[in-house]
């Protein structure tokens, strides 16, 4: 018997984070591609992410029909969040930029993202842009794949600090750090230890 679940976070009743999303506005739209293997994970960050930012948007799928559409809202240029050689860093807003940023993040394991992009060349064929390097995860209960390797939802908050500074994105953070803290208390600091200390 599955235990009742949240229908907007999607967690257990028992551990619903809806407080702690914040509502969010942001000059940059977000447009967040999920693999279908993420959408039941444990730590969901991309939906989270769209649950805090009200110019976001969170599309499921392998192949995206509708990607033209999704990729060309009136005002605003795509750009992909994903490493390439080469991929631009991102920079602030001046304050006429104009159009503004669609950053398209694609959500799942690198593998699974990169899997995204090859089954839709149009998201492949996107200029790309990338984050500093050097930063470091909150995301303790998982060994990241290399230096710098974020959670979506990291990942979307430190593009939104340096594109729309001084504008702080952080209170993106709070119901994910909730959920870290909560499934290390889950497991009890011994298993924690032994398996991430």
């Amino acid at each position: 018997m599955s235990r009742p679940q949240c229908s907007r976070c999607l967690r257990p009743v028992t551990h619903c984070l809806c407080a702690l999303i914040p509502s969010l506005d942001s000059r940059t739209r977000v447009l967040l591609l999920q693999h279908p293997s993420e959408v039941n994970h444990a730590l969901n960050t991309a939906r989270l992410a769209a649950l805090g930012l009200n110019n976001a948007q969170l599309v499921v799928g392998e192949v995206f029909d509708d990607l033209p559409s999704l990729l060309n809202p009136p005002g605003y240029q795509a750009r992909l969040l994903f490493p390439a050689d080469d991929a631009q860093p991102l920079q602030a807003y001046g304050p006429s930029d104009e159009p503004l940023l669609l950053l398209v993040v694609p959500d799942g394991t690198w593998r699974k993202a990169r899997k995204l992009l090859h089954l839709n060349p149009l998201l492949a064929a996107l200029p790309r842009v990338t984050l500093a390097a050097g930063a470091v995860s909150r995301y303790r209960l998982r060994k990241a794949p290399g230096p710098g390797a974020l959670s979506t939802v990291e990942a979307i908050v430190q593009a939104l600090q340096v594109l729309e500074a001084p504008t702080s994105f952080e209170l993106l953070l709070k119901p994910f750090d909730a959920l870290i803290e909560g499934q290390i208390a889950a497991m009890g600091p011994a298993v924690f230890d032994k398996n991430h200390g």
